[in-house]
C-alpha cells in the first residue's frame, strides 16, 4: 500500500505556486505572505520529516506572523512616496469647468469636468471678466457651496 504523505511535498509546492499566481493578480502581499509561510513552514517541516499536522501548523503560524509583521511594513514602504489622495471639495480645486449660464455681477453657474453643476463666482483678480455660456474656467477655491473660478488659460482643457 502506498503512503500518500510521502508526496505531501508536491502539495506544498503546488499550493505555493497557486498563492504566488493569486498574488500576482491581486498585488496586496496577502497571498505572498501565505506562500512564504507555506514554503518555509509547511515544506520545511515536511523536509524535516514532520507529521502532516505539524506541517500545517508551522505553515499557519509562519504565514500569520508574516501577515501581521512584514506585510504592513511592505505596504507602508510602497505608499511612502505617493501623495495623499485628495477627496471631497479638495479634489475640485484645479478642476476645469464650463460656464452653463452667463455670469451676472461676477456670479453664475458652471458644470465641472466631473459632471457636477455648481454655483460660481469669479475670483477677485478676474472680477471684471465677462463670462458667457460655454466659456472655460478653472476652480481656484471652494467657499461653502460656491466655486470660485477664474477664466481658463489657453493650454487648460475642460
Amino acid at each position: 500500500m502506498v503512503d500518500l504523505t510521502q508526496y505531501l511535498w508536491i502539495v506544498w509546492l503546488v499550493f505555493v505556486v497557486v498563492c504566488v499566481i493569486i498574488e500576482v493578480l491581486t498585488l496586496e502581499f496577502t497571498f505572498l505572505m501565505i506562500a512564504a509561510g507555506s514554503l518555509i513552514g509547511g515544506l520545511g517541516a515536511n523536509l524535516l520529516g514532520g507529521e502532516w499536522w505539524v506541517q500545517i501548523l508551522a505553515a499557519a503560524i509562519i504565514s500569520g506572523l508574516l501577515l501581521f509583521t512584514i506585510r504592513p511594513l511592505l505596504l507602508r514602504m510602497l505608499d511612502r512616496d505617493r501623495p495623499p489622495a485628495l477627496t471631497n471639495v479638495d479634489a475640485l480645486v484645479g478642476m476645469t469647468a464650463r460656464v452653463t449660464s452667463a455670469f451676472v455681477d461676477g456670479a453664475g453657474f458652471v458644470k465641472l469636468a466631473n459632471g457636477e453643476t455648481w454655483t460660481a463666482r469669479l475670483v477677485l483678480e478676474h472680477e471684471a471678466a465677462a463670462l458667457t455660456e460655454g466659456d472655460r474656467v478653472v476652480v481656484r477655491r471652494i467657499d461653502g457651496a460656491t466655486a470660485e473660478v477664474a477664466p481658463a488659460e489657453r493650454g487648460e482643457t475642460a
